[in-house]
């Protein structure tokens, strides 16, 4: 059996909660509002909404924050930025910001789970100037190019 690596997480406020993975073999683990009071998006509107944690993610991975499934294909909020990112070196306070994409009002409420956090390995790269690339079939085909 693999060992699970542990990830220190600081409450910052109350009503906060630690995420939570919904499954056992799930890759994301949600990440809950943490607010006084239901919040109110009007369609089309983008609001941060506080965790209410801090994350001490390790030298060499990011925290992916994406949308909850569920939320983002029945309501219509999801992430504003597809997908947020948590630096190794944050130490601040986690936030989402939710988008709404409905033609409806909608609310989050306390507690509620808000999006999911991947945590991964990333690759930090030199990048070097080149007069040409090197030849493949594809080549500079795009957006559709290898569809059948």
């Amino acid at each position: 059996m693999m060992s699970i690596p542990t990830l220190r997480v600081q409450k910052l406020r109350p009503g906060a909660a630690l995420p939570v993975y919904g499954s056992d073999y799930a890759a994301g683990a949600d990440l809950s509002s943490c607010l006084e009071a239901p919040l109110a998006f009007a369609p089309g509107e983008t609001k941060l909404v506080p965790t209410g944690l801090a994350i001490e993610i390790p030298a060499g991975y990011a925290g992916l924050i994406y949308a909850r499934s569920g939320l983002a294909s029945k309501r219509g909020l999801a992430p504003a930025n597809k997908v947020g990112v948590v630096d190794a070196d944050y130490r601040g306070e986690v936030m989402v910001a939710l988008h709404n994409h409905s033609a409806a009002t909608q609310k989050i409420e306390p507690g509620e789970r808000i999006a999911q956090l991947v945590v991964t390995p990333f690759l930090t790269v030199r990048f070097e100037e080149a007069e040409e690339l090197d030849a493949t079939v594809r080549g500079a085909g795009g957006f559709g190019s290898t569809g059948r």
